[in-house]
């Protein structure tokens, strides 16, 4: 019965949600034959353009996440679900932010493009892109720094501390700072 309703409920505000939203991020398994995604859309019509959490962002985003520039990251419509865990911080102003296919994001993670300058803390360091590659999953409380690239298939452990590439990939890394905890096979 209530996904019944739900689904009535979609088909409604399906015409409204193409109004907030661009169509183009509202496709792929969260959204065809599944209510998961048009849930996440429903919820995030009235948190992200109605209380202006994430305003500008054109896709569902958890209002208790933070992206800073929508432009500057790339990912896979499939990939929706990285923007539903909530606390996540997404700091790219300046450089790009690429999640590869299949990347899982836990809650709280941050993904840091640019740094202070040490030297005067008022100005910041030019941007260095962060890279994911394909099937990577960063643990809860992970934070990845400036520049740190990561190779297919590689895990963070939770609250790790990410300062330097590990373009291998096929790796679980863990730490503060990270360093390589074993091979996967």
């Amino acid at each position: 019965m209530k996904r019944k309703l739900i689904q009535v409920l979609i088909v409604i505000l399906k015409p409204i949600i193409f109004l907030f939203f661009k169509k183009k991020f509202l496709k792929g398994r969260y959204f065809e034959n599944n209510v998961t995604g048009w849930k996440w859309a429903i919820q995030a019509m009235w948190r992200q353009k109605i209380l202006r959490f994430n305003k500008s962002v054109p896709w569902p985003m958890n209002h208790t996440s933070t992206l800073s520039n929508w432009r500057n990251i790339d990912f896979h419509v499939d990939d929706l679900n990285n923007f539903q865990s909530p606390g996540c911080y997404f700091q790219n102003f300046s450089a790009k932010i690429i999640l590869g296919k299949g990347c899982y994001i836990a809650p709280n993670v941050g993904l840091i493009t640019t740094n202070h300058d040490l030297n005067d803390l008022d100005k910041h360091l030019e941007g260095k892109d962060i890279v994911l590659g394909k099937k990577c999953w960063i643990g809860m409380n992970a934070v990845l720094l400036p520049g740190v690239h990561l190779g297919d298939h590689t895990v963070v452990g939770a609250g790790s501390v990410v300062t330097k590439s590990f373009p291998q990939g096929r790796l679980v890394i863990a730490g503060n700072p990270a360093k390589i905890i074993k091979s996967i096979e």
